[in-house]
């Protein structure tokens, strides 16, 4: 009789099974520390400014004028103003609407700025869409007489309405003032115009709407 074959000791398993193994574990790991990453990163938010009403280039921008509000901005957090960054004597370099995060692009020191603000009256109403921070055009007739004046012209292409005042007591249309951001250089032919009595008048900018 054979004897009987001996038993094979079980075959060692292979590196590369286990190397395997550990790669998956690792993946795992990191597929998860990732997700917790984003997620983590999502939840942080920081405090920034936003516009309590509407601010026109030219306005002074200070604390009273904004809100502070906590929102999540990840990698651009640094674009905008916040607590702290604001600097004593801003001014609007362009309009910011109301409820708007105030971008650091947005405001600059007062020095830097190019425009300023002039008061008009014009001669009639003013469109419904002519409000605070709407774009405008200020034409002006050269006034010939006491009772005649020269064809209307443009005298600013481009203003901004910081504010409307109307005296519904003047008999008639009303009188309406506006308050407008001009740039410096259009100052003297527009103190000219009024000085000289001209008919002025502010309609909505072209392509602005009406």
């Amino acid at each position: 009789m054979s004897s009987p074959t001996a038993a094979r000791p079980p075959r060692a398993r292979a590196f590369w099974a286990d190397a395997r193994f550990l790669l998956g574990i690792v993946l795992v790991i990191a597929s998860v520390a990732g997700v917790w990453f984003v997620v983590a990163a999502a939840r942080q938010t920081a405090p920034v400014f936003a516009a309590q009403s509407t601010i026109v280039a030219g306005e002074p921008v200070s604390a009273d004028d904004l809100q502070v509000v906590e929102v999540a901005l990840g990698q651009v957090g640094g674009v905008y103003a916040a607590p702290g960054t604001l600097e004593p004597g801003s001014i609007a370099v362009r309009t910011i609407e109301r409820g708007e995060l105030v971008p650091q692009s947005a405001v600059t020191a007062s020095d830097a700025v190019t425009t300023t603000t002039v008061v008009l009256a014009s001669d009639g109403d003013v469109p419904a869409s002519v409000e605070k921070g709407a774009s405008v055009e200020v034409w002006h007739a050269p006034r010939l007489d006491q009772s005649s004046f020269d064809t209307p012209r443009i005298l600013v292409a481009s203003a901004t309405v910081v504010s409307i005042a109307r005296d519904d007591a003047v008999v008639g249309d009303a009188e309406v003032s506006l308050e407008v951001v001009v740039e410096r250089a259009e100052v003297p032919a527009v103190l000219a115009a009024v000085a000289a009595g001209d008919s002025l008048s502010v309609v909505p900018a072209s392509g602005s709407g009406s």
